[in-house]
């Protein structure tokens, strides 16, 4: 009894030993840039217009997902109206949906959404890897195909044989657009008819915001057989820690065979050219993603054409687009832990 109690000491001593030289030469994995902030949204309904009949509005929330880059939790919707949590099909897009009838909407009221969101940054090393996950074939297909606003045929899929040629396989195909893209291409909100991401519109017109880049972006990846795909969601500002949120900010990914989907953000690139390297397979945590794609049909279905995109909320009055509707955010940089990234 005695030699198998010191035996055991024994071994426990070596194990422990052994578990110290390891710890000595173990490495830490490194930390992954991470903002953690409380948000709030909230929708300012007016009164329901004499004769009227139902107000439908759908309130975009937080995208949730493996291909979110964001962790979502707390989530609270107030509404003095019922309202029922909705999911687009297609991209995943979550919303609040509210059918208003005239009685419940005699005043004016407010729909305020609350959530927390650990915003991870997406970084992905270019490098091919057999461990990489495969997208399925359906998903791929459906990012080869045009949308309204982003044909792949005429002058952005002759522009884009021009450019892309001679390149081989996504990467160098994408890294070639994107550069055209930062040379040819300015950021700024001067003029009309930027901001509604027209493929073409950019490509003629040189200049325009985040919608703009991407669009022109994504469709001369899709004429060039790369896989592209559309991110929005609210902008954080750089360098505070609460306030109001002025603006939205969009992205993109193409996919990549041995890599999987890659962030480019070209129009931060744009606006700071010292980290265009960066911007190419990276984007930082300052942003909350809310939804995925272009020509969006919501359930229930709008009576309207298709979303463009959906980052605000969307409204009909008795079938027809409502833009009366008003809508803010706000943002508040949060002490709590985060997680971490799960990682591409």
């Amino acid at each position: 009894m005695r030699r198998s109690i010191a035996t055991t000491a024994l071994v426990s001593a070596a194990a422990l030993m052994i578990a110290v030289s390891l710890a000595r030469f173990s490495v830490a994995a490194p930390a992954v840039p991470t903002r953690s902030v409380e948000m709030t949204t909230v929708t300012h309904v007016p009164a329901m217009p004499a004769g009227s009949h139902e107000l439908r509005i759908w309130i975009p929330l937080p995208y949730t997902g493996p291909d979110a880059y964001q962790k979502v939790s707390a989530l609270k919707v107030e509404s003095p109206v019922p309202y029922h949590l909705g999911h687009e099909p297609v991209y995943g897009d979550r919303y609040a949906y509210v059918a208003v009838k005239p009685s419940q909407a005699e005043k004016p009221f407010d729909i305020r959404v609350s959530f927390h969101v650990d915003r991870f940054e997406h970084r992905v090393s270019l490098d091919p890897s057999s461990a990489a996950p495969a997208a399925p074939h359906m998903e791929l297909a459906r990012y080869l195909r045009p949308d309204k606003m982003i044909p792949l045929d005429g002058q952005i899929g002759e522009l884009s044989a021009e450019q892309t040629k001679g390149a081989h396989g996504s990467i160098e195909k994408a890294q070639k657009i994107y550069d055209y893209i930062l040379a040819t291409m300015h950021y700024d909100h001067v003029g009309t008819g930027w901001g509604h991401g027209d493929a073409v519109w950019a490509c003629n017109s040189k200049h325009g915001n985040c919608t703009d880049f991407h669009s022109l972006f994504i469709g001369m990846a899709r004429a060039a057989e790369v896989p592209a795909r559309f991110q929005i969601g609210l902008a954080l500002p750089a360098n505070a820690h609460s306030g109001a949120i002025a603006s939205y900010h969009c992205w993109a990914e193409f996919y990549a065979t041995g890599i999987g989907w890659v962030p480019i953000d070209a129009a931060k690139a744009s606006q700071d050219p010292s980290k265009a390297k960066y911007f190419f397979g990276a984007i930082d945590t300052d942003r909350v993603m809310f939804s995925m794609g272009r020509d969006i049909r919501l359930v229930p279905p709008q009576k309207g054409e298709p979303l463009n995109y959906f980052v605000y909320p969307y409204a009909e009055l008795d079938g027809k687009p409502y833009e009366t509707i008003t809508h803010d955010a706000s943002f508040r940089d949060s002490s709590a832990p985060a997680a971490t990234s799960s990682g591409n």
